[in-house]
């Protein structure tokens, strides 16, 4: 039930109707890990094998970060699990409060999680042996979430009517600090932060839409300054992120997950019939999707993934709310849940997905070609060699989940 506006802010979302776990957020979110984890099967390596096949090749193609401008199914992982986080702030927040856990006890938890994710994903880019130190980076997706939570949470105190607002706020002031800052001049040095001539012929941006060109954008300009900073113990100055990625992405990550904390709140609003709640959702995803886009080819913000324009919070949004949508419909309204419970088994436990996917990859790997027969990964023939591989990495990656959400282990911060 919908409270008033005049609700005490010490108690967000607290209008929520409690309905239990919602089975679309977690499959929904199991289908977003297994995308990460089905990095594993090396598509791309494959269609190496086969080139002119349009399967392969399609496959591949949605296995990959696009370079600049537009988006693949690849692309949408993120955007997805920060959106999802959004959703679940909402139920999260409410139970909390419903079990009588005191404002202050919820603060110092945000408080808590945040810092864990963004010194876990900070964790997880300083491991391999290339480096011998920890490595100071923040564009994980660990870090960036853990970098917007607490203002998320902030602004989930704020009457519901008013988080659209600050959505606007985040994306409109976000576009024009891009839109403001200087172009660079004539003579910059593009090959010295990694834009080659052959990379800015083909994917670079002209005109306008300059202002969003990789590693010379106001994000790059913060970065050159935040991350030489004497805290982090540089062997060599930071110069550029290889695929344009920013510390600053958090910003717009953060309007990303505020529209997953708008959904969320119509997800428990009873106000809504299931055909009205359903129609929100649509109807938002098509208006996000489209007005993403329109701002792409009208040239007033390009859609790009690697530094989260806000035109690409909108696009990947509008296709956030569709997939949500569709998995409410049937898992939720239809109450077809069954054939969901091997996304689900992933998605009730996607710290754990996201740890295994990222730290036990490479130790089962060389276990499975150290005692398993190399005669059963040619199973398919030799060019197939890295997707059967990956197909039995999947398998015990998703074995392990079963286990551990059978046995209700589940990993949280």
């Amino acid at each position: 039930m919908r409270a008033p506006d005049s609700q005490p802010p010490a108690t967000p979302v607290s209008h929520a109707k409690p309905t239990g776990r919602l089975g679309s957020i977690d499959a929904y979110r199991g289908l977003v890990m297994f995308l990460m984890m089905a990095e594993v099967l090396h598509l791309c390596q494959v269609a190496s094998q086969f080139p002119g096949n349009a399967v392969w090749g399609f496959l591949c193609h949605h296995q990959t970060h696009l370079q600049w401008v537009g988006c693949t199914l690849h692309d949408m992982i993120q955007p997805s699990f920060s959106f999802l986080v959004g959703v679940a702030m909402v139920l999260s927040l409410h139970r909390r409060a419903t079990d009588g856990q005191s404002p202050a006890r919820r603060t110092l938890h945000v408080l808590w999680r945040s810092l864990i994710l963004i010194y876990l994903g900070i964790f997880l880019r300083s491991t391999g042996a290339q480096h011998d130190r920890t490595n100071y980076t923040f564009e994980d997706t660990l870090t960036q979430i853990g970098l917007g939570y607490p203002f998320l949470y902030a602004i989930s105190f704020l009457p519901r009517k008013t988080w659209g607002w600050a959505l606007a706020v985040i994306l409109v002031g976000y576009w024009a600090a891009f839109a403001l800052d200087p172009l660079p001049g004539n003579d910059f040095d593009y090959n010295a932060v990694g834009v080659s001539p052959g990379w800015f012929q083909e994917h670079g941006l002209t005109g306008f839409a300059a202002h969003w060109q990789k590693n010379s954008n106001l994000a790059w300009k913060v970065d050159r300054w935040f991350m030489n900073l004497p805290v982090f113990n540089r062997r060599e100055p930071f110069q550029f992120n290889g695929g344009g990625y920013s510390t600053l992405n958090f910003i717009p990550t953060l309007g990303t997950m505020v529209l997953g904390l708008i959904t969320g709140g119509w997800l428990l609003d009873d106000r809504w019939s299931a055909r009205q709640r359903l129609g929100l959702l649509f109807g938002a995803g098509v208006a996000c999707l489209a007005t993403g886009w329109l701002l792409g080819a009208l040239g007033i913000c390009p859609v790009v993934k690697r530094i989260w324009t806000p035109s690409w919070v909108l696009f990947s949004g509008g296709w956030c709310l569709l997939a949500l949508g569709l998995f409410h419909a049937i898992i939720d309204v239809q109450g077809w849940k069954a054939w969901s419970y091997p996304l689900q088994v992933i998605g009730r436990n996607s710290i754990a997905a996201y740890l295994i996917a990222h730290l036990f990859d490479g130790f089962i790997l060389d276990s499975l070609r150290k005692h398993i027969t190399p005669g059963l990964f040619r199973i398919l023939g030799e060019p197939l060699v890295p997707f059967v591989e990956g197909a039995i990495l999947l398998l015990i990656f998703w074995l392990i989940l079963a286990w551990m959400d059978k046995r209700k282990l589940y990993l949280k911060v």
